[in-house]
């Protein structure tokens, strides 16, 4: 029998694929933009049906049914990182969080330490060969595959196919469901003053011939845009944005230097617009693999002159960093930020940066503390933590004692927090 009579054998509605879940059963469903959207739809529509379902997931974007209040009963998420769809139920206590590094994810479905009766992933339509491409998010998606008793898949035409290890072949699979629609898009926002300014500073930290990781947002698409001329710099990252595509497009990322997959872009998963999707579509450029190997620190740290640029929420005057919670209350997870610092950390001739604006609601708060908020968690430690970078400057803490470490962040908080900020510092005895 041929790959094509078993992908015949396969199809069916989406009502039909997802009576394979019972009750009690634990999922996993591909996140950020390779949610398999009718698949969801269709789980949603059998609630009353279901009872004690886990759904694991890492990012969830749009108007998640299953998140739902009244889905209680039938669903519970078990997020590996918390983001819009299920940040309320979360913080409601209808939903579990997951503190764990991205690169450890892949590992908690091949030990069974989180035991996977079926994967739902949306991926590409089969090449010549059977094979389906993961698409926009390899991340944890092949282990969890791998691992499941069931797998159920969403063939998307509009998923592009992604070169690298990250593909699916249809014998693996147990039921298809054919349903094209738009990925998700991410329109990147224009960048603020202070987000540029970061950025000027961020980019004198970045030698030519260097690696770069970074993500999306103001600051990363900034510095991505303030790249100009020969710059042989590589990219060694777990997600791929618009910011990046430019800077590869006009020619200052060639990966000529990198001394681990030379000449390749690595990316575990990809968010952005419908040009960004085009443009992985079949790139040769672009290798997307599974994120125990993008985010594993001893991987990164492979790539010579690695820099790692990752952001917080607020951090304390001793280099304590929380980016995964505002006090008690989770916001997303921890990533892969302590992966690349870390990696970044142990590379030849790395630099680890964490980049924030010095404040948060329009100045009236400084994001540099003397103490990080109450219930706050410590995602990278002061230990972990080299440069800091704000609109006011570079603090290298690496080496500093606390008490120079206080003196360095004070120096590139907002001016009018220097007073306050030296005081507190003064009571814990951080300065004479």
């Amino acid at each position: 029998m041929s790959w094509f009579d078993d992908y015949r054998s396969r199809l069916m509605t989406p009502q039909q694929a997802v009576h394979q879940i019972k009750s009690g059963d634990r999922v996993y469903y591909g996140g950020n933009a390779a949610i398999p959207w009718e698949l969801v739809r269709a789980l949603a529509d059998r609630a009353d049906e279901l009872k004690d379902v886990q759904l694991n997931h890492v990012l969830l974007v749009g108007d998640d049914p299953l998140s739902d209040p009244a889905m209680a009963p039938h669903f519970r998420h078990n997020s590996l990182f918390v983001g819009p769809a299920d940040r309320e139920a979360v913080n409601d206590g209808r939903a579990d969080y997951v503190p764990i590094f991205l690169h450890q994810i892949p590992r908690l479905f091949r030990d069974s330490v989180v035991p996977l009766d079926v994967a739902m992933l949306m991926v590409s339509p089969p090449d010549e060969h059977g094979f389906m491409s993961l698409g926009v998010e390899t991340l944890a998606s092949q282990a969890a595959y791998q691992a499941a008793k069931k797998v159920i898949v969403q063939v998307n035409t509009k998923m592009p196919r992604i070169l690298g290890d990250s593909f699916l072949h249809v014998n693996r699979v147990d039921a298809i469901v054919e349903h094209s629609e738009d990925l998700p898009r991410l329109v990147p926002k224009p960048a603020t003053d202070v987000e540029k300014q970061i950025a000027a500073h961020v980019l004198d930290l970045i030698p030519p011939g260097s690696t770069v990781q970074m993500g999306i947002g103001g600051i990363p698409d900034s510095v991505y845009e303030s790249m100009e001329g020969d710059l042989q710099l590589g990219i060694h990252t777990e997600m791929l944005s618009d910011g990046a595509m430019r800077a590869i497009e006009r020619g200052v990322v060639t990966g000529t230097h990198k001394t681990l997959h030379p000449g390749k872009v690595i990316i575990t998963f990809a968010m952005g617009t419908e040009r960004l999707y085009e443009f992985l579509d079949n790139n040769p450029l672009i290798e997307a693999h599974p994120v125990d190997h993008t985010n594993d620190p001893f991987v990164v740290a492979q790539n010579d002159n690695m820099v790692a640029i990752n952001s917080a929420i607020e951090l304390d005057l001793t280099g304590q960093v929380c980016s995964d919670s505002i006090g008690p209350y989770i916001y997303s997870g921890f990533g892969g930020q302590v992966d690349f610092i870390r990696g970044a950390a142990k590379s030849n001739g790395g630099r680890p940066i964490i980049a924030l604006p010095a404040t948060a609601k329009s100045g009236t708060l400084s994001r540099i503390v003397p103490f990080l908020k109450q219930g706050a968690g410590v995602v990278t430690s002061r230990a972990d933590v080299h440069y800091v970078v704000t609109e006011f400057g570079v603090a290298n803490l690496f080496g500093k004692n606390l008490r120079e470490r206080a003196e360095a962040l004070i120096s590139i908080a907002a001016p009018q927090f220097h007073d306050e900020l030296e005081e507190a510092a003064k009571k814990r005895n951080l300065l004479p």
